[in-house]
């Protein structure tokens, strides 16, 4: 036997490899459950006593140096196989893999942008529930009970509870904050309204509103034309020119819509505002007498005015998108167009 073994012994110190296969044969020949070195062990049983020091000692060195060569080979073809790649290596690519950078969705830009010009003239923001009660949604906004709003058609009823509607306006908000906070109130309510319509290119089922409150002493039309004309230099520019026309909300009086002028064609006339000129961006109009009383405001003491505006809307035009449904598809290549900042 310890003539074998020194042969053994021999045989790994000159061994050599030039691939895996070769390391991976001679690791299944010595070393294996039925490989030459195994074996030994197994016949080491068997040796008598006087011997079992010297050949042990033996068997060990052997299965040393075996398993010292193979894992040495291992490591020099994996250190070549690093460096044949390496001459493949193009220098001039980043250190790390280049990350594309998000962008907040255009309804959050424009929301942001209007919240930030009203709060520079001492608007606050209140935010209030989607699922509304028949009360804050319709009643208390002078809404009678044969209303074409109230249809099935325009409003998403909750099956469990008549009384309970998905909110048509952000309204709602508003009847909340008169209910509990006293004159004077300037506030604006963004948030996500619903309404049963069919979905195109121009109508959603759900979308984005802002609506916007002002009540105290002594407030006029002449206070509402001169905020909406501010935002609207603000949002669209300088040169923006703004017009009121007489119109009709029940929850306001009197009422009137409001256009600008068209931020494509500046005012000639063009697609988008259909030759017009001018295109409609939100209602407006001062709080009707009743809506106060609802509320608990008095009404010979309180004026108020109050306005809404669809935030897709004002998005189309900044942006000049034609067709509302982008909004909603998360379409990648249609977000990535537009900045964080």
């Amino acid at each position: 036997m310890l003539e074998k073994i020194n042969k053994l012994i021999e045989e790994v110190e000159s061994f050599g490899a030039s691939t895996k296969e070769q390391v991976e044969e001679y690791r299944i020949k010595w070393l294996s459950k039925k490989g030459e070195i195994t074996v030994l062990f197994d016949d080491f049983r068997e040796v008598p006593n006087e011997l079992k020091k010297e050949l042990g000692q033996k068997l060990n060195e052997l299965r040393t140096k075996a398993q010292d060569k193979i894992n040495a080979l291992k490591e020099v073809l994996e250190s070549q196989k690093d460096s044949g790649q390496s001459k493949n290596i193009d220098l001039t690519l980043p250190a790390f893999p280049t990350l594309q950078s998000g962008s907040r969705h255009p309804l959050s830009i424009v929301k942001n942008q209007i919240i930030d010009i009203f709060a520079r003239i001492g608007f606050t923001v209140s935010d209030g529930r989607e699922i509304e009660d028949d009360w804050h949604n319709f009643t208390a906004l002078n809404t009678p009970e044969n209303h074409p709003a109230r249809d099935m058609q325009d409003t998403f009823y909750v099956s469990i509870n008549p009384e309970m509607v998905l909110r048509t306006q952000t309204s709602s908000v508003q009847v909340h904050i008169m209910g509990y906070q006293k004159p004077p109130i300037r506030t604006i309510s963004p948030g996500r309204v619903y309404r049963n319509e069919a979905i195109s290119a121009r109508a959603h089922c759900q979308f984005h509103q802002v609506e916007g409150l002002y009540i105290d002493e002594k407030v006029s039309f002449a206070d509402l034309k001169q905020t909406l004309l501010y935002f609207s230099k603000e949002m669209f520019g300088a040169e923006t020119k703004i017009r009121l026309r007489p119109s009709y909300f029940p929850f306001t009086e009197p009422s009137a819509e409001m256009d600008i002028s068209c931020t494509i064609c500046k005012g000639k006339g063009c697609a988008v505002c259909k030759q017009s000129g001018w295109v409609e961006i939100l209602g407006c109009g001062m709080v009707d007498p009743k809506v106060l009383e609802n509320c608990g405001i008095d009404p010979n003491k309180y004026t108020g005015f109050a306005f809404g505006m669809g935030i897709e809307r004002i998005a189309m035009l900044k942006y000049q998108i034609k067709d509302l449904r982008l909004f909603f598809e998360n379409d990648v290549r249609f977000l990535k167009q537009f900045t964080s900042a």
